[in-house]
């Protein structure tokens, strides 16, 4: 693939994914050709921000989580009322790298 075309990718979708993420990203679209491109740019991201916006906001009954595809782990943290608070405070650290983690789950199947 054009090296132009992945740094662009890079940049515009650098905070979808963690740092240190970024350079095996970068040579596995290198490697690919021309006919992924169009798969690999339709992939829809999740925004870490927005998610921890929602962590913050609404994190005690679950939604973070669900929304994340862990049900279980959601409606747990829903009954126990954010673990009592503790589990509320400890995802909004978590959160982020949670999000950033399930991206590079949806992307990888394109990269291999």
């Amino acid at each position: 693939m054009d090296a132009q075309k992945v740094d662009m990718f890079i940049m515009t979708n650098s905070k979808y994914f963690e740092s240190y993420q970024l350079n095996s990203i970068r040579e596995r679209l290198i490697s690919l050709d021309d006919n992924r491109w169009v798969m690999i740019s339709t992939v829809q991201l999740k925004d870490p921000t927005i998610y921890l916006i929602i962590s913050i906001l609404v994190g005690h009954f679950g939604i973070d989580r669900m929304l994340n595809g862990e049900i279980g782990l959601g409606v747990l943290k829903l009954i126990t009322c954010g673990g009592m608070g503790i589990w509320t405070l400890v995802d909004w650290f978590l959160v982020m790298g949670l999000t950033r983690q399930k991206n590079m789950e949806k992307l990888q199947p394109f990269l291999y």
